[in-house]
């Protein structure tokens, strides 16, 4: 049986032969690290740097020496390389020394290394620049795995009191349903508990990341219960006014909090108000609490119960269960922390030895293979830990079971998307092509009063991007999705760790390409069918049916039920909307804002849709009657509601973000929302009834609310226009290495921005429809929300790297709380 230490010399070992020169290190390196550890690793750019300058130095000092070094002189120096005294000198004190000392600012002891030369090199000063920074990045290391380690551990300490705890209730629980004979007895059963009303602070909760929505669902229809008597704690009479007023200020953004307590000890349940069922029932405790205890911050003495039932015991075990998942695969990560500066500091040391001659990586190695971070054990010891504790807890002993939830595989990418891809682009073009002969040939899309196709198929299909893109508005978005996921992967920002997309459900780029490929082919397929039937004569009430059916085909898709055609992106998509529609009901994370931001760019696409259901819905697409929609008060009415409800949602989740978090940046979002808002209601208004009042105002609610968003768009998405940045206008950490990108990109969001001109100016395109032009403006919108998305996930990626958070830090259901708090 092979130690710890022994396999992972192993796998290193067995890295080593597996590269075989075909592609670089370095680039096999960037690209197995972890994305948010990147500066905590060994900088080996840094050290090539530094080693290529002393094979220049070598490289130019034995030209030298082979000029002006006569036979003879060449004859000596190789005798004397290889006497028997030069090799015992050699074998005394080698090459090199490295030294251990304390650091001087570390009271826990720890080590610093140290390199002393004890050989001349061809460029002493160069060796020394070459051990002085292979000693930092030494240092370095050992310093980051030690802290991280230590969070590791304390984090896994706390995992086995929260199992201990959660285990001894269900225990409790099954106790009591065993001994209760009938439903009465079950429901009435208690143990004598003391509870108490406190909630989590503000800064408490702001440091907890949520949990993923699909681990947060929970069996209500479970009565099964234990019921914990409530009775008063003495000193809390004692509080003052000031500290009952902070703590009324706190539970408003806490309400899940509760105090009991079990065994001597006083614990805090905090159940996470992740739906709409927890928000109202957290506001309805607030609202009976107020209402019963208005001289008192302590529970009423009137014989008040909480219950702890299976159902919030079932969600307390999700929590734990999730909290171990990533703490295990914080773990492997520092596994692979481990295992990648090791091979790095072999690498340069074969590099070195092979530059200037020396016999270094024997002398070194030793030390690098004996420091903290390569001799430590207890992340070894911890993950068997953990994976035994979730076999037996949440696999029924099932360790192939429990392998799926704690290592995941990735989905491989198969060959035939990309022919898929590929096939449907073409039928994508030639249906396209076909069809813009079709159309011009016929007319369709000039300024006729008498054509009734921009009037009936048009509307339906009105994403279409006319002349040269012709992509509908919604793939046209979805297709900048794909672009975007290519560039992060490109650039290593691990946009899967920011959406908390699982590894093997997530949607690849070449996967959104061939959804994006085949719907077009689709979408084009029916519009050209649509216009080959009406050019041939064919009843309008006939055909007009067709995109209509295309649609519910959508839709049915969509919604289907069974395992085909991406299921769990389907529905992980179906649950992001409904948190939209429900804001602020549900907690906000970070997939919800972006979803609801793609929205904000999506409203002539909303509005169209709008019509379509209108038009299908009232039967107008049977009686021809094109102009019901548009002639009806409550459509009118619908049209304003639908230019703002994006806005107004996105409004809603920064009330509910800063109604848990207590941020007032999200407040000062929320009125960049609200600005959009009355942009959008004062165009719709001027759109009704066209005069100078209206136009002026559109003028003045559209500027405030575009410098609003390029503000925010610049400063807080980007994190860019910092004006002590070692970058000019930029910041101070950068993925992309061409800085002119940036640029670029803010001044063509700026003119992007500006679009909503065109409301003012009312440009006309020679004979274009001004519907095309409409869609033309609208497709420009969708681009520069697929440049914001690639730069707002630079920026939250760089803030998660700043910290060093790599992997989710899961809210736990029990907290202990001390006795004067």
């Amino acid at each position: 049986m092979m130690s710890s230490s022994e396999h992972s010399l192993g796998y290193r070992h067995s890295l080593i032969s597996q590269d075989t020169g075909m592609v670089k290190f370095s680039k096999q390196f960037e690209g197995q690290l972890v994305p948010e550890w990147k500066e905590a690793f060994v900088d080996y750019r840094q050290l090539k740097k530094t080693l290529k300058k002393i094979h220049l130095l070598n490289t130019d000092a034995a030209n030298a020496q082979q000029i002006a070094t006569s036979f003879p002189d060449k004859l000596l120096s190789s005798i004397g390389k290889f006497s028997l005294f030069g090799l015992r000198r050699r074998q005394e004190h080698g090459v090199i020394q490295v030294h251990k000392r304390l650091a001087a600012s570390a009271s826990r002891g720890d080590l610093l290394y140290e390199t002393e030369l004890l050989e001349q090199f061809a460029d002493t000063d160069a060796a020394k620049e070459f051990f002085a920074c292979l000693d930092m990045q030494l240092n370095k290391v050992n310093q980051f795995y030690k802290t991280k380690e230590k969070e590791f551990l304390e984090r896994g300490e706390c995992l086995n009191k929260q199992m201990r705890i959660l285990t001894e209730l269900k225990t409790i629980i099954k106790q009591r349903r065993r001994g209760s004979s009938t439903p009465d007895e079950e429901e009435d059963a208690s143990i004598s508990c003391t509870i108490s009303c406190e909630e989590d602070s503000v800064k408490d909760r702001t440091e907890q990341v949520q949990l993923q929505q699909d681990g947060c669902s929970t069996d209500e229809s479970d009565k099964t219960e234990v019921s914990f008597t409530d009775s008063p704690r003495s000193d809390e009479m004692a509080k003052s006014t000031n500290m009952d007023m902070k703590r009324e200020k706190g539970k408003l953004r806490s309400l899940s909090g509760r105090v009991f307590s079990f065994h001597g000890k006083n614990l805090r349940i905090n159940i996470p108000l992740t739906t709409p069922s927890r928000t109202f029932s957290a506001i309805s405790y607030l609202v009976w609490d107020d209402l019963v205890n208005q001289s008192s911050r302590k529970c009423g003495t009137e014989g008040g119960k909480l219950h702890i039932n299976k159902s919030k015991l079932h969600h307390a075990e999700k929590m734990i269960k999730g909290a171990f998942i990533e703490l295990y695969k914080g773990l492997g990560y520092l596994k692979t922390y481990r295992n990648l500066n090791m091979l790095a500091f072999i690498k340069i040391l074969k590099k070195f030895d092979k530059v200037t001659g020396k016999q270094v990586l024997p002398i070194y190695l030793k030390v690098v293979e004996s420091s903290y971070f390569n001799s430590s054990d207890k992340v070894m010891n911890l993950s068997d830990e953990v994976e035994d504790l979730f076999i037996m807890h949440f696999a029924d002993e099932d360790r192939r079971k429990a392998m799926k939830y704690l290592r995941p595989q990735q989905r491989k990418e198969s060959h035939a998307i990309t022919f898929f891809i590929g096939l449907f682009t073409g039928c994508f073009v030639a249906l396209l092509a076909g069809y813009i002969i079709m159309a011009h040939l016929t007319g369709m899309y000039r300024r006729q009063p008498d054509s009734i196709y921009m009037e009936t198929a048009y509307p339906v299909l009105r994403q279409v991007v006319s002349f040269n893109i012709m992509f509908s508005l919604l793939f046209l978005h979805f297709f900048l999705y794909g672009c975007d996921i290519f560039m992060w992967r490109k650039a290593r920002i691990n946009y899967s760790f920011i959406f908390e997309l699982a590894p093997t459900k997530e949607l690849k780029y070449r996967d959104v390409f061939l959804i994006c490929t085949t719907s077009m082919t689709a979408v084009v397929g029916v519009m050209f069918v649509h216009l080959s039937l009406v050019t041939k004569g064919y009843s309008y009430a006939q055909v007009q049916a067709i995109p209509g059916l295309l649609l519910l085909v959508f839709v049915l898709l969509l919604v289907c039920p069974f395992n085909i055609f991406y299921y769990s992106s389907r529905y992980r998509f179906l649950g992001v909307i409904r948190n939209i529609v429900l804001s602020p009901l549900y907690k906000v994370v970070m997939l919800d804002f972006f979803m609801a931001d793609q929205l904000c760019s999506q409203v002539p696409m909303l509005r169209n849709l709008e019509y379509v259901a209108c038009y299908y819905i009232t039967g107008s697409y049977k009686t021809q009657d094109y102009g019901y929609c548009m002639r009806a008060k409550h459509y009118r009415d619908l049209a304003y509601a639908v230019s703002f409800l994006p806005y107004y949602w996105r409004a809603m989740q920064c009330a509910r973000r800063w109604f848990d978090e207590g941020q007032t940046s999200h407040l000062v979002n929320l009125g960049k929302y609200v600005s959009a808002m009355l942009a959008a209601g004062t165009k719709v208004a001027y759109e009704k009834e066209r005069n100078i009042g209206w136009l002026c105002l559109v003028v003045v609610m559209s500027s405030a609310a575009t410098v609003y968003q390029l503000y925010w768009d610049f400063v807080k998405d980007w994190g860019l226009l910092q004006l002590n940045s070692k970058n000019p206008w930029l910041r101070n950490e950068l993925m992309l290495r061409r800085k002119f990108i940036y640029y670029i990109s803010m001044g063509l969001n700026l003119i992007l921005r500006l679009a909503w001109l065109q409301t003012v100016i009312h440009s006309s395109f020679q004979n274009v429809d001004y519907r095309v032009t409409g869609l033309f403006l609208a497709a420009l919108e969708v681009i520069r929300r697929g440049l914001w998305n690639f730069f707002r996930l630079e920026n939250e990626h760089l803030n998660n790297a700043g910290k060093f958070r790599a992997v989710k830090t899961v809210p736990l259901p029990f907290h202990e709380v001390d006795e004067e708090d």
